[in-house]
């Protein structure tokens, strides 16, 4: 129980008292987060009661399956209560003010997570409340996610610095936050994109930054097997994100050139893991023979967002006691 204990105590250590972008975490906050989500995994009853008594709001604009059940099950396995929120129709601040809705509820709960369309709604929860505010996915970022998804590579490579993750497909918020967080980690991550679907230039210039002072590499590329060359873990995501079906028939003709086969795998490292945050689309940005083969760690990936945002929640959300 005191291993336990030791990494609850440093929940004053975290630098943040919100989780809004991958931009504001330090290598030290991601290192104590996946300490604390690895004991978790180890012994989940230790930490049964460690929000007993809380409650967490969760504001959704946009359906899911691992976001809302790994939240709604993880305030459960530590004690407390989520009350879901659905956004969908009126989203979040055309009813009544976002300013409102914080104000409100940070008298009856004690966090909010919010899976929103426009990325300034979760900030403009974080200005107006006094609880703690987490970002389940926003079309900039998607910080829950990529903390997961690196945890599970740690997992499955007994390390993360100087690996190479390889990322085919559209420059979206799953791109920004894995070239962050991978470069704060020590991972160099590769892109490949179409021509004009790059990712924002503001976050490939943040995740440089970083890399320089861990040794890794930030490449941005427009051919996928240069991309995936060496790389450790080969990662896509859909090429149409929720508010662009509009586009998609045109963005499959696009893509087709980028979809993950296992001729792309072939260029990656014989050792590679082939990763996505699903929901997939077999067919389209990854074949089915892919992402159902034995090198494939996607259901990893969703199994262990369930820890990292238990320990999240912990960490923003606790008192120090489990």
């Amino acid at each position: 129980m005191s291993t336990v204990m030791n990494a609850v105590e440093k929940i004053e250590r975290l630098g943040v008292s919100d989780l809004l972008s991958d931009r504001d975490l330090t290598r030290s906050d991601l290192n104590l987060i996946f300490q604390l989500a690895q004991n978790i995994k180890s012994s989940p009853r230790s930490y049964a009661r460690a929000l007993e008594g809380k409650q967490l709001a969760m504001i959704f604009e946009k359906p899911s399956l691992r976001t809302r059940v790994t939240f709604e099950v993880g305030m459960t396995g530590l004690g407390g209560h989520a009350i879901y929120l659905d956004h969908a129709k009126p989203r979040l601040g055309e009813r009544e003010s976002i300013r409102d809705v914080a104000r409100n509820l940070e008298r009856w709960v004690d966090g909010i997570v919010a899976r929103t369309f426009a990325h300034s709604a979760v900030t403009e929860l974080a200005e107006n409340a006094s609880i703690p505010v987490i970002n389940a996915l926003t079309d900039l970022c998607h910080p829950c996610q990529a903390i997961g998804d690196y945890f599970t590579l740690g997992e499955k490579f007994g390390k993360l610095k100087g690996l190479k993750l390889a990322f085919i497909g559209d420059g979206n918020n799953m791109c920004h936050s894995l070239m962050v967080t991978g470069a704060k980690l020590g991972v160099s991550v590769n892109v490949a994109t179409p021509n004009g679907f790059e990712p924002k230039p503001e976050f490939v210039e943040d995740a440089k930054a970083c890399a320089r002072r861990t040794g890794a590499k930030i490449q941005l590329f427009h051919d996928p097997v240069e991309a995936a060359r060496g790389a450790n873990a080969v990662y896509t995501d859909v090429w149409a994100s929720m508010g662009q079906e509009y586009a998609a028939h045109i963005r499959a003709q696009v893509f087709a050139p980028f979809q993950v086969t296992s001729e792309l795998m072939a260029a990656a490292d014989p050792g590679a893991v082939f990763m996505h945050c699903l929901p997939a689309h077999r067919g389209q940005e990854v074949t089915g023979e892919v992402i159902d083969s034995p090198y494939s760690i996607v259901y990893d990936q969703a199994e262990n967002r369930l820890h990292v945002q238990k320990a999240l929640m912990i960490l923003l959300m606790g008192n120090g006691h489990a």
